[in-house]
């Protein structure tokens, strides 16, 4: 009967509140470290993607190589400001051709086909 004194002595001075209080602590901490492991992973898979991509070769202009000719011209239409206001912001734009001059960067490797040197059969 005496251990009935100890365990109302106990929730008298808030020992519940204080364990309470203790354990949605710790279920927080785990719930964002659990967080920031989901998205350590949703990261790492991002990269992982990325990398098995081969580079696109993007000109200075921000246009594919596509929209280049051999000589280097860009035939993409940008939009360009044609007058601005009284602090030299655009007000209008007018769509214009590009005027980059020449793509720079990694050429894209041609895809070959090449047969297996091994006979499985």
């Amino acid at each position: 009967m005496e251990w009935l004194w100890w365990v109302l002595i106990f929730f008298g001075v808030g020992g519940f509140t204080k364990a309470a209080d203790t354990a949605r602590t710790a279920l927080r901490t785990r719930h964002e470290r659990k967080l920031e492991l989901l998205e350590t992973e949703r990261a790492e898979r991002a990269a992982l993607e990325a990398a098995s991509k081969p580079p696109q070769p993007i000109c200075g202009c921000t246009h594919h190589l596509a929209k280049h000719d051999k000589q280097g011209k860009c035939h993409e239409a940008v939009e360009t400001p044609v007058s601005w206001d009284a602090e030299k912001k655009p007000t209008s734009y007018e769509l214009r051709q590009c005027n980059c001059q020449q793509y720079v960067g990694p050429q894209p490797l041609t895809t070959f086909y090449a047969e297996d040197l091994t006979d499985l059969a």
